[in-house]
């Protein structure tokens, strides 16, 4: 339009400036006008004057030299923020240095988890690496993690997930530790699922890791009175576990939950949902979930010291499950190339959807699209129980020891 407008400016004033030379061309040839009298001069001189002070406005107000200006393909301003790495996008690659550790000389991992011990034979599913798209995840130096998490309490609360990645974490740890006669859990316990409490201390590191099995992180309850004898136990989703108070004390507290909010582990075994001292038969098990996710959301919010303890709470992990009734579990020898659906979960949207709305910071590790490609990594007939299979829990080592190297890069980063 710019370009336009200073075409048509031009060839007015062309137009202008030829009729002034053409006037005063005339006036010029004029011997009876100019140059009989002096009068005449004046005359003339004033009507040049005239016309030059015209010629100058004509200028002024329509600057045909001056350049048009085309905004088009302006620089935008450059954002100098860097954005933050997306761990969770991105792909396995296989890579030789792994596995990290060897699950026969840590104690601390479960007989059930280690397959290779249990007789699996292909070790492929241990050679796999997560890529994310936009930047790297550092490689795992044990000594270099332990002097920075020297003196330092970290805790993992949640099911036996949860639990999966504590023994992770902490056979990860013992390979930078020479005398493995200093690791040791402080109670004596042996590593079970019975046991609601385990705490295994780095003695020559004054670093402490401890798990707390807290399944829905909510209390359980008594049934009340008058309730239908469907009715065997209860949830109180708007109270958080009992022994909440334990975790309060400590530098990094990781939360998972999840899988046992199911039909068969809630209301096939007759449990139900109480809130504010009413039995809430009617409440389906996604929104008893995500009043849940409220009542630890808030206890979050007023309980935990941000200076002090870095929080994490991990997605819903992917099974894979097969079959007219989900119970049948092939495991493949290298990761599916689809993901089936199962990178996505409603459970997980609730988690998300949560932290989004708390006051204390909280970094959620989205394991769910990760885990989804991993058909390969399950325990399967290789448990402690091979007649029953196990298509929910991951060999130890194997795919929690990358939900790890995500939690200790968040913790480690310089930024």
């Amino acid at each position: 339009m710019v370009d336009s407008f200073n075409h048509c400016s031009f060839g007015h004033l062309r137009s202008f400036v030829k009729g002034v030379w053409s006037f005063c061309k005339g006036v010029m040839n004029s011997k009876s006008w100019v140059f009989q009298s002096f009068n005449g001069v004046i005359v003339v001189g004033s009507l040049l004057s005239f016309l030059l002070a015209i010629a100058y406005a004509y200028l002024f107000l329509f600057p045909i030299f001056q350049p048009a200006i085309d905004n088009s393909h302006e620089i935008p301003h450059s954002n100098n923020s860097i954005s933050e790495c997306n761990y969770f996008e991105g792909n396995w690659i296989q890579d030789e240095n792994y596995p990290l550790y060897d699950a026969s000389h840590c104690p601390f991992a479960e007989r059930g988890f280690n397959c290779l011990a249990n007789g699996r034979r292909d070790r492929g599913y241990t050679k796999w690496r997560w890529k994310p798209k936009n930047c790297e995840i550092p490689r795992f130096n044990a000594r270099e993690v332990l002097e920075k998490m020297r003196g330092k309490r970290v805790v993992f609360v949640g099911d036996s997930l949860g639990r999966t990645q504590w023994e992770s974490l902490i056979c990860m740890l013992m390979t930078g530790v020479e005398d493995k006669r200093s690791v040791y859990e402080v109670n004596g316990n042996k590593i079970t699922k019975q046991i609601r409490f385990l705490g295994v201390r780095f003695s020559l590191f004054d670093l402490r890791i401890d798990f707390y099995r807290s399944v829905f992180l909510v209390q359980p309850g008594p049934v009340p009175r008058r309730a239908p004898k469907r009715v065997k136990s209860t949830l109180k989703i708007d109270k958080l576990d009992e022994i909440s108070n334990e975790w309060i004390d400590s530098d990094v507290l990781i939360f998972n939950s999840g899988h046992w909010w199911t039909p068969s582990k809630l209301f096939e075994m007759g449990c139900y949902f109480t809130a504010g001292g009413s039995l809430k038969l009617g409440m389906p098990i996604t929104g008893a979930f995500k009043k849940a996710m409220h009542t630890w959301a808030s206890w979050a919010n007023t309980t935990i010291n941000a200076n002090r303890t870095s929080m994490f709470i991990r997605t819903f992990e992917s099974s894979h499950w097969s079959g007219r009734n989900h119970l049948s579990c092939k495991v493949t020898r290298r990761p599916s190339s689809r993901t089936g659906g199962r990178d996505r979960s409603r459970i997980s949207d609730i988690i998300i959807q949560a932290v989004k709305k708390m006051a204390v910071p909280v970094k959620v590790l989205h394991v769910t699209p990760m885990g989804a490609f991993r058909s390969d990594a399950h325990v399967g007939a290789w448990s402690d129980n091979p007649s029953v299979p196990d298509c929910s829990h991951w060999c130890l080592p194997g795919v929690p020891d990358m939900w790890n190297e995500i939690l200790l890069s968040n913790l480690l980063s310089k930024n």
